[in-house]
């Protein structure tokens, strides 16, 4: 397996760090810390180069959040500088190194994915299967082994100040496990991680019909009995391969409906799952106020109506359009 090298300079290239810089405040330029930060940004930009260079960079302290939506979770914050750009400078340089590794129907954080895309493919598994085999992990990000993850990544990289900069990130959390949810690197080591899990079901298992988002997966078969030993296998490699383990493991006909990405697959219709048309509504609701008191601007407001519209219009939501009054949202929008 060929293993990559020469990374590091590429990371500290001042053209990179701009651009992460760039990727870093998309949709905060609002955010004041980052208004003081484009003040001065070309000396920004060159401190935080020359703390790489120099290996004075370490991640910073976590500040911890609880939220709420969709489900309680607790996520991580790290400062916009340097934190969050060194991590978008990084990944500039080594997510097209995995990206490449990875099965095709891993849809999560992929140029090209997304959840449309995962959703268009769910389907056609749906309609060409008779059972569904929905699978997710108890509390994956928490739970993923630091050791584990190193591993994984050293077997594709030979640069040792990239691998520096990559223990720095993840050995910042204390307790030998977890990937802080918050962390735009999260979501790549998180897929590089289950990453394992996909090669084991499309290779040893030889699995046709298999998709995930995250740490969310679902395998398809006609036949009830291959999919129940997979089960079965799918636990024991999760658990002695991964140290994970799973929260669900269903398996139904798809006649039933295969709720995933958001969405329920039926073989001739979508709809919205019963939580996320809730969860929308009450979102929507607020919205003109939000708008009328100044708490969120023209351009939020736009850009929320925008995204819901996205979601909705992916599914059968006629009638639902008409209980959020989506078409007057549309029109505050053409008027702002």
């Amino acid at each position: 397996m060929k293993r990559h090298g020469n990374l590091f300079q590429e990371i500290v290239k001042a053209e990179n760090i701009y651009l992460a810089y760039l990727k870093a405040r998309k949709g905060k330029r609002w955010q004041r810390k980052i208004q003081d930060f484009e003040k001065n940004l070309d000396d920004n930009i060159d401190r935080i180069r020359k703390g790489l260079i120099d290996k004075s960079f370490h991640t910073s302290e976590y500040k911890r959040k609880r939220i709420y939506e969709p489900k309680e979770r607790e996520i991580f914050i790290l400062p916009f500088a340097p934190d969050r750009i060194v991590q978008h400078a990084l990944m500039n340089i080594i997510e097209p190194i995995w990206d490449k590794l990875m099965i095709y129907h891993s849809y999560a954080c992929r140029v090209g994915k997304g959840i449309h895309a995962g959703s268009k493919k769910t389907m056609e598994y749906v309609r060409r299967n008779k059972y569904c085999l929905k699978c997710d992990i108890s509390k994956f990000y928490p739970s993923v082994d630091h050791d584990i993850l190193y591993e994984i990544l050293l077997r594709k990289l030979k640069c040792a100040d990239t691998l520096w900069l990559i223990k720095n990130i993840i050995y910042s959390h204390p307790d030998g496990k977890n990937i802080p949810i918050g962390n735009y690197t999260s979501q790549w080591f998180g897929n590089i991680y289950l990453n394992e899990l996909d090669t084991h079901v499309k290779h040893e298992l030889k699995c046709k019909d298999y998709i995930r988002y995250c740490d969310d997966f679902c395998l398809f078969h006609n036949d009830k009995t291959v999919l129940g030993a997979a089960a079965k296998n799918i636990e024991m490699f999760l658990l002695k391969r991964l140290k994970l383990k799973m929260s669900k493991c269903d398996l139904f006909p798809v006649s039933h409906g295969v709720d995933f990405l958001g969405y329920r697959h039926f073989r001739k219709y979508i709809l919205l799952r019963k939580s996320t048309a809730k969860r929308v509504k009450k979102r929507l609701a607020k919205l003109p106020c939000m708008l009328e008191e100044g708490k969120i601007n023209s351009e939020q407001f736009r850009s929320s109506v925008a995204s819901t519209w996205g979601w909705l219009k992916w599914a059968n939501t006629y009638n639902f359009q008409l209980a959020v009054k989506m078409n007057n949202l549309q029109e505050m929008v053409n008027a702002t």
